[in-house]
């Protein structure tokens, strides 16, 4: 039967016919069959198509959602909040356009502006910048109840923004972070009041001690500063999350060294017998001469290198070097954080090589006993000015950067405009380190290392660590800041010289050599290198 592109033709009836022949040595008999009827079959095309797949695809462990990330993620965003650059368009806003909406009417700066007078003359243009940088810092350091600049309340949440940057971190996402942090992370003391958990030990080991609450609503006697003998209602239930080490970090860089060298010369002071500034003409910086004159008169109201010195150390057991903080005798300091805290980054480091190989589960425990360490160290140097010095050392820092970043120290020092700077203050520390002949070290990796570590640091500090036993919270902690922890140990290797990611092994013996010191050798290889 011959295949057509049509239907088949399979026979119904069978009709049978015989011939016989005879012929030869036997007989046979032929039949014929033939057909006598036909049934039509439709003969459907059915392709079966398919593919096969013969490769496979390995990704990283998966994490459980915990409330902790939430946190972690109102702590980037606030510190972000607090970055120079937003400082400076809030800075820009006040003096350009003073009655425009946003940073420019913040009811916070208003009000201050009312209380904060200073005792000298001709000092108005300082005042206001003193103002307002205060008011920057107070609106945008604390992560719990901040307010914007209308005195209406926000949460430093950006769902789209926020679960982009977790998704990248391989971690579960959440539509709902600041129902979250709010409902799920915060917890209730015993007089109601939503509390970061790590507060919340601390307020219950004071159970006899009240909470004052200072200029409220209720409070009709006027004297603010009868506080009494009590916990600070703000303090618990909003502190403000700022980490000292930021202020180490640029002070490392020469920021406060810069700013000093401006006003000696504004002073018709010599710094040294060469002074490359005494033959500079200051001409430039006519503009900025009320500015510099209210600046330079509240000397003696702004801290002193010693006392920033002495708070390094009780916090972090860091220190400067110099002839400014010789006979340097501390009380109490932290000899054990940097050892700790460069043995957690260590760790995370291993912990990566781990996470990164798909074929193994990575180990996150010694992360988690590491984290426990470093917020061990840093909870006992949380006293005497640690609630105030940080937030001051902030602001006169954040005032400092403001007034180099003017474009009239463009014009007096010979910057490099064509490196891009990610803020505009840098370029300024850096003709000076230049001409001064200090380390030329950018001041970028300083900026940086401050930056990275006040993100880390605060996540430890006011993280609940001490009562943890599960690594889930570590393993989302280390992939959740892993750009803040490889961008410090980069900046650190860049500034120090010490790699703190060599040999990655858990038990390797780590670099926990001051910083200051790695500086000073730093320094002087350079100076014998000219």
């Amino acid at each position: 039967m011959t295949d057509t592109a049509g239907p088949l033709m399979i026979a119904a009836n069978v009709g049978l016919v015989t011939d016989q022949n005879t012929e030869g040595s036997g007989e046979f008999t032929n039949i014929v069959l033939r057909l006598t009827n036909t049934i039509n079959v439709d003969e459907s095309k059915q392709i079966i198509g398919g593919q096969v797949n013969t490769t496979t695809s390995l990704t990283r462990t998966e994490t459980s959602f915990t409330e902790d990330t939430a946190f972690w993620t109102a702590i980037r965003n606030s510190t972000e909040a607090l970055s120079f650059n937003n400082y400076f368009s809030f800075m820009n806003q006040i003096f350009c356009d003073p009655k425009g909406d946003g940073t420019g009417s913040c009811n916070k700066y208003n009000e201050l502006l009312t209380k904060r007078f200073l005792p000298f003359t001709d000092s108005d243009t300082y005042r206001v910048v003193k103002v307002a940088t205060e008011a920057f810092v107070m609106v945008n350091c604390g992560v719990l109840a901040q307010k914007d600049c209308n005195g209406l309340s926000k949460q430093p949440f950006n769902p789209d923004l926020d679960n982009a940057y977790l998704s990248r971190r391989d971690l579960p996402t959440s539509q709902n972070l600041s129902g979250i942090f709010n409902s799920q992370y915060l917890v209730g003391v015993n007089d109601n009041r939503n509390v970061l958990p790590y507060l919340a030990v601390i307020r219950r080991k004071l159970p006899d001690i009240p909470i004052n609450s200072i200029g409220n609503e209720q409070d009709n006697s006027g004297r603010d500063a009868d506080v009494c003998y009590g916990l600070l209602q703000e303090k618990l239930a909003n502190p403000c999350l700022l980490e000292l080490i930021w202020s180490y970090w640029h002070e490392e860089g020469m920021l406060v060294q810069t700013s000093n060298a401006i006003t000696r010369r504004f002073q018709n002071v010599r710094s040294s017998d060469r002074d490359p500034l005494a033959s500079m003409e200051m001409d430039p910086l006519r503009p900025l001469n009320n500015l510099l004159w209210g600046y330079i008169q509240d000397e003696q109201h702004r801290l002193t290198v010693n006392r920033r010195n002495y708070e390094y150390d009780h916090h972090y057991g860091l220190r400067l070097e110099g002839k400014a903080v010789q006979n340097f005798r501390p009380a109490d300091t932290r000899s054990k954080f940097l050892e700790a805290f460069h043995h957690l980054l260590r760790l995370c480091t291993v912990f990566y090589k781990q996470d990164d190989d798909t074929t193994v589960k990575a180990d996150a425990f010694p992360v988690l006993n590491a984290l426990k360490e470093v917020h061990l160290i840093l909870s006992q140097g949380a006293h005497n000015q640690f609630g105030d010095l940080p937030s001051t050392a902030r602001i006169e820092m954040l005032m400092q950067q403001w007034i180099l970043a003017r474009p009239e120290f463009r014009e007096l020092l010979p910057t490099r405009v064509m490196v891009a700077y990610p803020e505009p203050w840098m370029d300024r520390v850096d003709a000076m380190k230049k001409l001064q002949g200090w380390t030329d070290t950018s001041v970028l990796h300083f900026r940086n290392l401050g930056m990275f570590g006040e993100q880390l640091l605060l996540s430890v500090r006011w993280g609940h660590w001490s009562d943890e036993f599960e690594p889930v919270k570590a393993l989302n902690w280390a992939r959740f800041f892993r750009p803040q922890i490889q961008g410090y140990i980069h900046a650190y290797r860049a500034a120090t010289g010490a790699d703190l990611s060599a040999d990655p092994i858990v038990n390797a013996r780590v670099d926990s050599t001051l910083p200051s010191v790695l500086l000073q050798k730093r320094l002087a290889s350079q100076q014998r290198a000219v």
